[in-house]
């Protein structure tokens, strides 16, 4: 069983930054993929990014070029640096962790989730 807390949401005007932290607690972090999901209202949750055990990463379209994730296995803590921000990036973001070693891809993949938080871009 692993635990996921995200933090850093927020309210930022479009072009401006955040950083979201995902901490895990439970077991060895440095045994799962880590992604990134995120639901906007009234829509499907949308893949973002996802780290490999090795550091490897993959990002959405939509984000591929303004977000950066990262982890810290000595913290058990995924990063998702966002930069560029624009008013369609509002959704509720959540942390994902997989177990298994097929393409992290997909919401059905992710064994286990976070409560998400909210990130909110004005334009």
């Amino acid at each position: 069983q692993v635990q996921l807390v995200e933090s850093g949401g927020g309210l930022v005007q479009a072009g401006g930054s955040l950083r979201l932290s995902c901490a895990a607690s439970g077991r060895t972090f440095s045994n799962y993929v880590m992604g990134w999901f995120r639901q906007a209202p009234g829509k499907e949750r949308e893949f973002v990014a996802r780290i490999i055990r090795s550091g490897g990463t993959y990002y959405g379209d939509s984000v591929k070029d303004r977000f950066t994730i990262s982890r810290d296995n000595a913290k058990n803590t995924v990063y998702l640096q966002m930069n560029s921000l624009k008013p369609e990036d509002t959704a509720v973001y959540y942390c994902a962790a997989d177990q298994g070693w097929g393409s992290a891809l997909r919401r059905e993949d992710y064994d286990y989730w976070g409560q998400g938080t909210q990130v909110t871009v004005s334009s």
